[in-house]
């Protein structure tokens, strides 16, 4: 029994594989994701047009004033706007999409479990969002200290700059496993996932205005801990903000790690029922 069972292990694992390498090349390696790459990488144009500028005498910025604008633009942009929409078109189109184009038949005809196909498409959707965004990320934070001459790299090169190098990183790669299961169950669940997506997006974005209760239902309560450097809060949503204990980092990980495995989960189970439908797309 242990032979078979390694064997179907090795079956499967090669299966997922095989689905996450289709994925890749389908959705990712094709012109197809521009959007994903402009989300991505529009910062970065930002701050090296600040770099530009400041090397030019026309624009003077402190280290410390940078630092905070880069925190920022992580906390605002890449993990309110950017990260949140990418993954909203990446994931909702994973399954949703083959089914436009009448595709996703092909996966569910093949001798395949249906629940490596989720899986594979979700891997194959948070290694190309991790990548594009990590890389968006390490540009704006490389160009955002290179135009400081010595101070700028001893910075980057110390073990604080490396630390928020690090953490910004790795809070990327966390904003894209959660927002990617959230979205790959909202694509199997609704036929237009737009609304849903525009509920979670709402939700998302008056986390600070909610009950300390209702906060920890949202995924960006875990991912604003894990941040190196805290941006200062606006006097008009700082009056409206309620105030709540934030979720320790050695809880955060784990707990929004957890919550996605869930909805990954239930995704999976969820697929089970589907039926292909072509006429009601």
């Amino acid at each position: 029994m242990s032979a078979v069972a390694a064997t179907l292990t090795a079956v499967r694992r090669n299966q997922l594989a095989s689905v996450v390498r289709q994925e890749l090349r389908k959705n990712f390696l094709r012109w197809r994701g521009w959007w994903v790459y402009l989300l991505a990488f529009a910062p970065a144009l930002i701050v090296g047009a600040h770099a530009i500028s400041h090397m030019m005498g026309m624009d003077n910025c402190e280290l410390d004033e940078d630092t905070t604008i880069l925190a920022g633009i992580v906390q605002l942009y890449y993990l309110r706007l950017g990260i949140f929409f990418g993954c909203m078109g990446i994931f909702t189109r994973l399954i949703r999409g083959d089914m436009i184009e009448r595709s996703l038949h092909y996966y569910l005809l093949a001798p395949i479990r249906r629940e490596i196909v989720v899986l594979g498409k979700y891997l194959a959707g948070v290694s190309a969002a991790s990548f594009f965004f990590g890389v968006g990320v390490f540009l704006s934070y490389f160009l955002m200290y290179i135009h400081h001459d010595g101070a700028g790299r001893s910075f980057m090169l110390s073990g604080t700059g490396i630390s928020h190098l690090l953490a910004y990183l790795s809070v990327t790669v966390l904003a894209c496993v959660g927002y990617g299961a959230l979205f790959m169950l909202t694509g199997l669940l609704f036929r237009n996932p737009i609304i849903p997506a525009v509920v979670v997006l709402l939700w998302e974005s008056i986390n600070a205005l909610l009950p300390s209760m209702l906060k920890k239902l949202s995924i960006i309560f875990y991912l604003l801990p894990l941040c190196p450097v805290e941006v200062p809060a606006d006097k008009l949503s700082a009056l409206f903000a309620i105030s709540a204990d934030p979720v320790r980092t050695w809880l955060a990980v784990p707990g929004l790690l957890i919550v996605s495995s869930a909805i990954l989960t239930y995704a999976c189970v969820r697929i089970r029922r589907i039926e292909i439908d072509y006429g009601g797309e």
